[in-house]
């Protein structure tokens, strides 16, 4: 598998881990049924496909790559859909954290 393909499935990873701790906050400490069984279905397509991705770009930096993006994808989806504004400090944090997913994939992956 090349690069971009495994890029893609990364993508499909976030998506799915983003979904999970969406649907996770949705349960309510697991209490309400759907959003649970929905927690727990997207959590493990997205550890499935995380393994794809190891088998092509370093685990290091998959999972680097796939915490940081999860992390502004959640912070987005709280904003949303639970009306979290984040603060400036947050704001900052959330750049820093693109600029390490930026620099683990631009200028790690020797």
């Amino acid at each position: 598998m090349g690069n971009l393909t495994a890029y893609i499935i990364l993508i499909i990873a976030v998506v799915l881990g983003t979904a999970s701790n969406s649907f996770a906050k949705s349960a309510d400490g697991f209490t309400l049924l759907i959003p649970s069984i929905i927690t727990a279905i997207t959590i493990v397509a997205c550890m499935y496909t995380l393994s794809i991705v190891m088998k092509s770009i370093p685990v290091g930096i998959t999972y680097a790559s796939f915490a940081g993006l999860c992390i502004i994808a959640t912070s987005i989806v709280g904003v949303i859909k639970f009306q979290q504004i984040p603060n400036f400090y947050t704001l900052v944090g959330l750049l820093l954290i693109i600029s390490g997913v930026l620099i683990v994939n631009l200028l790690g992956n020797n």
